[in-house]
């Protein structure tokens, strides 16, 4: 499957959604100027705008250099990937802030135009082992005929988009409501997921019980001992293989067909 997000992309997007300036985008680097808004929720500087707004000053956003490239991650800025807290920083804002969202698509018409509804979901999923991976994937539900796209959000990044509906537009009726629009689309990523080699899992219980046995011997005949139940506890949990669907976002998104045939 070719729908995982890439990472640059999805940085620039985002950013450029809440309006910071991107001053350079090289291969595996982004430099962003934040605005304010931006500075306050990512870098942590609570004292330094109190102080500013008690001075009446405007104050100055910071700059943030992301490097997506690994081979890259020993320049100047800040390695950012998949499981990095500067990305599940990111995540954690939008699922606070922007989790459910209604768009339409802007268009200027001159006649009754319909505007077809899609549901669009971006959804992270974490192996979880001895060993940790994420992927995150968008996917779009055309909500009429059941038409389903990857990599939905390069999509529209080519769309403009509004919260309101522009004139002379309707928006269509779903025949597919959007609890069902839901399950077909963690029915697709279940099917990605069943499709991956499942070797770290293998290689999680593997380890799992290797330590278990040492433990196990450590306290010998001990083994009601809280501090050995609790070491086992801590073994189960961090070894012991799962995969974690979480939603990032979603919405309705009413698009014109031309725009997706």
């Amino acid at each position: 499957m070719e729908q995982q997000i890439d990472l640059s992309d999805f940085l620039v997007n985002y950013f450029e959604t809440k309006q910071c300036t991107i001053l350079s985008k090289n291969e595996g680097q982004i430099h962003i100027q934040l605005n304010e808004e931006m500075d306050r929720e990512l870098m942590n500087r609570p004292f330094y705008w109190h102080y500013i707004k008690k001075m009446g000053r405007e104050g100055e956003p910071q700059k943030l250099r992301l490097i997506t490239d690994k081979e890259k991650s020993n320049e100047p800025g800040e390695w950012i990937h998949f499981g990095s807290p500067r990305l599940h920083q990111i995540m954690n804002k939008l699922i606070e802030k922007e989790r459910y969202t209604r768009l339409f698509e802007k268009i200027q018409v001159s006649e009754n135009t319909p505007l077809y509804p899609w549901l669009v979901i971006n959804i992270k999923i974490s192996y979880q082992g001895a060993r940790h991976k994420d992927e995150v994937f968008s996917v779009g539900l055309q909500l009429l005929h059941g038409h389903m796209a990857l990599n939905m959000m390069d999509s529209l990044e080519e769309i403009a988009l509004e919260r309101s509906i522009s004139d002379y537009c309707y928006t269509l009726s779903p025949m597919i409501n959007p609890k069902s629009g839901f399950i077909r689309i963690q029915n697709l990523l279940l099917q990605h997921v069943q499709n991956q080699d499942n070797s770290w899992a293998a290689e999680s219980i593997k380890q799992l019980e290797t330590d278990k046995a040492t433990l196990k011997h450590f306290y010998e005949n001990e083994l009601d001992h809280p501090k050995y139940l609790e070491e086992l506890e801590a073994l189960e949990k961090r070894f012991k293989p799962k995969v974690i669907f979480q939603v990032i976002n979603g919405g309705i998104f009413y698009l014109t067909k031309a725009m997706m045939d």
